[in-house]
Formats: structure tokens, C-alpha cells, sequence
């Protein structure tokens, strides 16, 4: 199977699969996938300073988003085990419908604690939503690769990011306008019904055509094949522990970069009305372009330039807070750099999502991507973050700027000689398979 062999579409057919059912779908279940992030992120940060919470226990809260981290150790189970009763529905279906009632009840639990009465039992349920919301991604990512075609990884991985940002800052302005009026109970009761988006989806179009069964073994070998066939297939691809390590360094530079923006604002005088002006505002709305930029490329590109342009254009981005730092206070700067950087990263986030889609077995969706995925964010959760102080209090905020690059290189150089080598196109699973007679349905 070769990623790259579609041939060139017009803009019109390249636009096209947004419109599709399974694109659209996308959407969806990218909405609710992002609300569990909102209940015990930001929203749930103004619960606890309103609460008069001191902001060391207030930051610890983050400790809730580790789950996410550690969701790979039970995805087997969305893969390997059928539920009962619900199970007739399919194996998606039934989780998509389990992992939903399960998010639901957990974001409801924490809407009736009281954190100024009992820490300990608000941390307890901070930490069930993050597991609850976990599950709900293992099961959603699983559902949107086996529903999208080959062809509509990159356009599907775009909508479902757009459903992903609208359901966590809609849940989150929902949360504080209704906390206002009504109280945090309330609010987090009427924001738990962001779950329904991906189950009433998973309802109506059914279990995805694509979605392949592993073969069954009886006795405990069955429940061992369950947690152990995934990696195995995984791992013996030709070329798959080189796309492990790829995965692991992609982003450390940009991540690097991403963690310290607000401290270079901050050191540079801008005012919070500029910062929310040009990071949130123009942010937001350039991430949105980059998405949709980076569909129609996936589409029109093929999967391993676009992939390679998307990791030159992220580390290009940190020189641009380089210059700005060099130049010192200017909207106009930040403003071009914070376009940039939010276009850049909204197109990677498209093509790389659809390329990390495209490594999975269809057997095994769940608990291959629940692999992806987590590996993809580790080193910058657990390394970076404790570095990049330190680093720009010897470099400077400019000579840390082009570090980042730097740092972007190898995996740069890494996927460079994947693709000329040939182990992108070996290493990659059923989900990206017959990309090309898929193509040519728009050709």
C-alpha cells in the first residue's frame, strides 16, 4: 500500500468530504470528546478559587489529567471484551453508549460535591472523570477511524478537532454562565449533556462497516491475546519500533515552545486585554484556519508530504517568537506570531492525527491508538515541562526560540527517511490500507 499514490483533486473535490456523513459524524463525537477536559480544567479551576481553594491545591488538580496518559493499560478491554445486553448493538456501539452513561454519571458526581466541605472527595471525583473521559476517547478515537475511509482520515481528523475545541470552550463558557445564575451544581449537571453528541452519532449510523473482530481464542489465551494482540501486531511491523520513536520526538520542540508563550508576553509588557486580544483571540481563529488548510492538503498532497510539511512548519513557528522576542513589544509581532503558530499547529494536529489513525489495525483500534496517542504527549508532559524555565534563564528567550527548532530536526529528518525508505508505507496498519482505490472515487 503506497500513502501517497492519490492523485491531484480539484478544490471542490478536495472540500467535499467535509460534507459526508462520516466527516460530519467526526464532528460530533469531537464535541464530546472535549467537555471532559473543561469539567476538571479550566472550569473546574474557577469552581475551586471561588471556593476559596489555595492555588497550591488548586494546580494539583492537574494531577486529573494523567489519566489520560495511562488509558492505554485499559483499552484492550474496548477491543477484547463484549458487553453484555448491550453488546447486540455492535462493539463500538455498546461501549460508545457504556463510556458515555459512564461520563455522564462521573461529571454529575462531581457536580454534587461540595469542595470546601471535603477536599479529599472532590479530588475522588476529579480523578473519576478523568477516567470516565478517558475511556469515552479510547472508544470514540476507535469509532471515528473505523467509520472514516481511507481517503477521509484528514478531512475526519479536521472536523473532529472543530467538534473537539466548540465542546470544550462551549462547555466551559456553558459551566460559567450558568454557575452565575443557578450555581457550580448546575452547571456541571446541564454540561454532562455534552455527552450525547458521540452516542446519539454512534446510534444513528451504527456500528462502523470497517470495524474488524479479532479472532477468538478460548480459555485464558483469549483474555491474554486481548491485552497482549494489539502490541504484538503493533511492534511486529517492519520499521515499527523506528515509528515509536518518531512519535516520542515529533513534537518535544514544539512543545517546549508552547509551554512558555505566556511567560515571554508576560516578560515583554504586553497588557492581559492583549494577550486575550492576539493569543485567544487570533489563536483560536487561525487554529480553526490551519485545521480546514490541513484537511484539503491531506486530500490533495497525499499523506507523507503533507505530514512532512506539517512538521517543517512547526518548527518554523518557534522562530517566529525568536523575532518577536529580538523585537520586543509589538502587537503587530505577537499578532503574526501567535497566527502562525496557531495555523501551523492546527494543520499538523489534521495530518498527523491522520497519519497516527492510519498506523492502526482495525482489529485493535482502540488499544493501538490509545498507544499512539499517549506516547504522542508523554515526553512533553513529563520532560519539557520540568526544562524550560531553566533553559531560558541560560539561553534567553531568543537562543531558546531556536533551540526549540533545533530540537524539531530529528524527527524532521526522521520521517524524511521513513518516507524515502519506504517504512511509512510498512509500518502502516489496516486503517490507512487502499488508500488509493479509495482516491479514486473523487478522480
Amino acid at each position: 500500500m503506497n500513502a501517497d499514490t492519490s492523485a491531484k483533486r480539484s478544490l471542490w473535490q478536495s472540500v467535499q468530504p467535509y460534507l459526508e456523513k462520516e466527516s460530519l459524524a467526526a464532528f460530533f463525537l469531537g464535541m464530546s470528546s472535549g467537555f471532559p477536559y473543561a469539567m476538571i480544567g479550566a472550569t473546574l479551576t474557577t469552581r475551586l478559587a471561588q471556593d476559596g481553594i489555595d492555588k497550591k491545591t488548586v494546580t494539583a488538580f492537574t494531577l486529573a489529567f494523567l489519566v489520560y496518559n495511562l488509558k492505554v493499560f485499559w483499552a484492550w478491554l474496548v477491543d477484547g471484551v463484549h458487553l453484555p445486553l448491550l453488546g447486540r448493538l455492535g462493539q463500538r456501539v455498546s461501549w460508545m453508549l457504556l463510556a458515555g452513561t459512564l461520563v455522564m454519571a462521573a461529571v454529575a458526581n462531581l457536580a454534587l460535591v461540595d469542595p470546601s466541605a471535603d477536599l479529599g472527595v472532590t479530588v475522588l471525583a476529579a480523578v473519576l472523570v478523568g477516567i470516565a473521559g478517558a475511556t469515552f476517547d479510547i472508544v470514540i478515537d476507535a469509532y471515528r477511524i473505523e467509520t472514516l475511509k481511507p481517503y477521509q482520515l484528514g478531512t475526519g481528523s479536521g472536523m473532529s478537532q472543530y467538534g473537539w475545541r466548540i465542546g470544550s470552550a462551549g462547555a466551559g463558557a456553558l459551566a460559567l454562565v450558568i454557575s452565575a445564575r443557578f450555581g457550580w451544581s448546575a452547571a456541571y449537571l446541564v454540561c454532562a449533556l455534552f455527552a450525547l453528541p458521540a452516542m446519539l452519532t454512534a446510534l444513528v449510523l451504527g456500528e462502523p462497516s470497517r470495524h474488524r473482530e479479532p479472532l477468538a481464542k478460548k480459555g485464558v489465551g483469549e483474555v491474554v491475546a486481548s491485552i497482549t494482540g494489539p502490541f504484538g501486531e503493533f511492534f511486529r511491523r517492519h520499521g515499527a519500533w523506528l515509528v515509536l520513536l518518531f512519535i516520542l520526538v515529533h513534537k518535544v520542540g514544539d512543545t517546549l515552545a508552547n509551554l512558555t508563550f505566556r511567560l515571554l508576553f508576560d516578560d515583554l509588557g504586553f497588557t492581559n486585554d492583549e494577550i486575550a486580544i492576539w493569543d485567544v483571540g487570533v489563536g483560536f481563529w487561525a487554529y480553526l484556519i490551519g485545521v480546514f488548510i490541513g484537511g484539503v492538503a491531506y486530500a490533495k498532497m497525499g499523506l507523507k508530504r503533507s505530514v512532512l510539511l506539517a512538521l517543517v512548519l512547526m518548527a518554523v513557528s518557534n522562530l517566529s517568537f525568536a523575532a518577536l522576542a529580538a523585537a520586543g513589544h509589538s502587537n503587530i509581532g505577537m499578532a503574526g506570531a501567535i497566527g502562525f503558530e496557531n495555523i501551523a499547529s492546527g494543520y499538523g494536529g489534521v495530518v498527523v492525527v491522520a497519519y497516527f489513525s492510519a498506523l492502526c489495525d482495525l482489529r485493535y483500534t482502540a488499544s493501538q491508538y490509545a498507544l499512539i496517542s499517549a506516547s504522542a504527549s508523554v515526553v512533553g508532559r513529563f520532560a519539557t515541562g520540568t526544562t524550560a524555565g531553566g533553559l531560558i534563564e541560560s539561553l534567553g528567550y531568543v537562543n531558546f526560540y531556536v533551540a526549540t527548532t533545533l530540537l524539531a530536526l530529528p524527527g524532521i529528518a526522521l520521517f524524511w527517511w521513513m518516507s524515502r525508505s519506504g517504512l511509512v508505507d510498512a509500518a502502516m496498519g489496516s486503517a490507512g490500507e487502499d488508500a488509493e482505490s479509495e482516491a479514486d472515487v473523487f478522480n
